[in-house]
C-alpha cells in the first residue's frame, strides 16, 4: 500500500511539475497512474491532500534542524552539501528532463495552495539561522573561526548560500554543476571566516 502510495506521490509530482495546480484534474493523475479515481481517492482525500503529500515530499527543506549545537562549522558546511545533495536529486526525477522555472512554479502553487506552508517554511528557517548562529558562536569560543564575526549575519551569509542552490540550478541548469557551485561558495566563506 505504501508503494502504490509512493507511485502515486511521484506521477502527481510529475504532472504538478510540468503543468501547475490549477491545470491538473483528477482525472489526468488517475489517467497518469493507471487506477481509477476510487482507488485514487482510497489514498487520498482529494486533490488538495494529494498536493500537499507531493509538497511535503519534494518541496521540503527539513533536515538540519536536527544537528549537534557542539558540531565545528566545518561539519556543518559538509552536512549542509550532503543534504542539498540529497534534495537536489531527490526533486530530479531521472526519467525526465529537470526544468529549474517548472520547480519555482511548483513553490508558488505551494504558497497559494497550501494552507501554512509559508508560515511553516518560515519558522522553519528561522530555527537553521538560530542553530547555525549556536554552531558560529561555539566556532568562535573554539577558536575555529574569527572572534570579530557577527555571528547572526555570517548565518545568515551561509543560509543564503545554501538556499541559493536553486540560483545556481537556474544559472547552470545542471544540478552537478550547481552543487560543485555551492559546496565551492561555502568553502570560500568558510576560509573567509576562519582563524
Amino acid at each position: 500500500m505504501s508503494d502504490t502510495k509512493e507511485y502515486i506521490i511521484e506521477q502527481a509530482y510529475k504532472l504538478f511539475l510540468h503543468k501547475s495546480y490549477e491545470a491538473v484534474s483528477i482525472s489526468d493523475i488517475s489517467q497518469a497512474i493507471g487506477l481509477t479515481k476510487g482507488a485514487l481517492y482510497h489514498h487520498f482525500v482529494n486533490k488538495e491532500d494529494l498536493f500537499k503529500a507531493v509538497c511535503d515530499k519534494y518541496l521540503s527543506v527539513i533536515g538540519l534542524v536536527e544537528l549537534r549545537d557542539d558540531i565545528t562549522l566545518a561539519e556543518f558546511i559538509q552536512l549542509s552539501i550532503d543534504h542539498v545533495k540529497k534534495v537536489v536529486y531527490t526533486i530530479c526525477i531521472d526519467d525526465a528532463p529537470f526544468i529549474p522555472a517548472n520547480y519555482l512554479s511548483l513553490l508558488i502553487d505551494a504558497l497559494r495552495h497550501y494552507p501554512g506552508y509559508a508560515a511553516d517554511s518560515g519558522k522553519f528557517f528561522t530555527l537553521v539561522i538560530d542553530k547555525l548562529k549556536i554552531i558560529l558562536d561555539n566556532a568562535v569560543k573554539n577558536g575555529e573561526v574569527r572572534d570579530d564575526i557577527d555571528s547572526y549575519s555570517t548565518a545568515l551569509n551561509f543560509f543564503s548560500l545554501s538556499v541559493g542552490i536553486a540560483a545556481n540550478i537556474f544559472r547552470q541548469n545542471s544540478p552537478e554543476e550547481a552543487i560543485e557551485t555551492l559546496q565551492s561558495q561555502l568553502i570560500e566563506l568558510y576560509r573567509l571566516v576562519k582563524k
